[in-house]
């Protein structure tokens, strides 16, 4: 670790990105013998696994630059349910049995290929009005996302055993895998959510060699 610069973090499931944050920061701390100023460029749900890009120091000023960056994943999408927060930590509810050809599903994911429209889960770190959107959704308090316009570059079909569809997607800046995953159930018309998520690239930044953290 340098005292400014970037590091690559491969993420595990079960820590939040900002508890990722406070490791490196301790360890930083630990072996320049003062506080370290450390940032995210981006973060991962709790549940997702994959890159980080940590940055330190002087490099701080920089983390906007690596957050526009397009990202790329790999995603297990299970049919059949909606989740509160479109991942597996929210209430799940039953949609549907109706099982999906694999056409079908091929054909569900061109429908999500090149310039979409999305409107973000509530249960995200946008902000509304200075406030997190999701510290106002688990209050309870009705919150009103605005729709946006994202790009999906390429959406392959890794496998189809149902319910679980397996993809590898690259996405725009701002692009939630989440909310993806929610809109195909809707065209399938079996309710989905995002089961898993692994984040494998950010721009030319590749996961493969990414420092491990441990939980």
């Amino acid at each position: 670790m340098t005292e400014d610069g970037m590091i690559l973090v491969d993420k595990p499931a079960g820590i939040t990105s900002f508890g990722v944050v406070a490791r490196v920061r301790r360890q930083l701390t630990q072996q320049l013998g003062k506080r370290a100023k450390v940032g995210h460029t981006g973060t991962l749900d709790p549940f997702a696994t994959g890159l980080m890009i940590i940055v330190t120091g002087k490099e701080c000023r920089n983390a906007g630059n690596y957050s526009k960056l397009d990202k790329e994943y790999e995603a297990t999408i299970t049919l059949g349910y909606n989740s509160t927060t479109g991942d597996p930590e929210g209430e799940l509810t039953p949609v549907s049995d109706l099982q999906p050809t694999k056409a079908a599903v091929e054909a569900a994911l061109q429908y999500f290929t090149g310039e979409i429209t999305q409107r973000p889960p509530i249960f995200s770190a946008i902000k509304i009005n200075g406030r997190r959107a999701y510290d106002l959704a688990r209050k309870g308090e009705v919150v009103e996302m605005p729709e946006r316009q994202v790009t999906v570059f390429a959406l392959e079909l890794i496998d189809y055993t149902y319910p679980e569809i397996k993809i590898r997607v690259h996405v725009s800046s701002g692009t939630y895998i989440r909310t993806l995953a929610e809109d195909i159930g809707k065209v399938l018309q079996t309710g989905a959510y995002c089961s898993q998520l692994r984040r494998t690239k950010v721009g030319e930044w590749s996961v493969v060699g990414a420092t491990a953290v441990q939980v």
